[in-house]
């Protein structure tokens, strides 16, 4: 799964989603792209599932770009903990997902085949995303 090699606070505030994102819009390397069109937090495992199901369907056809990386730590308490004690222990990695960012880029393939992989990896996130081109 994607997370930092190392952080410098295990634990941080949750912070506010933005309802729109500023930047991250637009196809950088690409020339179809998945966009988010809502705001959610995404789990490093769900932008794994995501990735995996497109590079296993496009096998060595064309190239994925992840535009986002999930480097905000989450904590955790154990299931029948008593409230209290504290902030509980890391727990996994997450990455803020404005709406209009553009979460995975692909090349090198044909219409056709570029969208049947983005449709795929868009069922692995728990958000509404849509297929952009260039």
């Amino acid at each position: 799964m994607l997370q930092p090699a190392r952080v410098k606070h295990t634990k941080v505030h949750k912070g506010k989603l933005k309802p729109k994102a500023s930047r991250g819009t637009e196809l950088s390397f690409g020339s179809f792209g998945l966009k988010a069109s809502e705001s959610s937090w995404i789990k490093s495992n769900q932008l794994e599932a995501s990735r995996r199901v497109m590079t296993r369907f496009v096998q060595r056809g064309g190239k994925i770009w992840t535009r986002v990386f999930p480097d905000k730590p989450r904590t955790a308490k154990s299931a029948e903990v008593g409230m209290g004690g504290g902030r509980g222990a890391l727990s996994h990695f997450i990455v803020p997902i404005e709406a209009g960012r553009v979460i995975f880029e692909i090349d090198g393939l044909s219409e056709t085949l570029a969208r049947e992989a983005l449709r795929l990896g868009a069922f692995k996130l728990p958000i509404k995303t849509r297929i952009i081109k260039r």
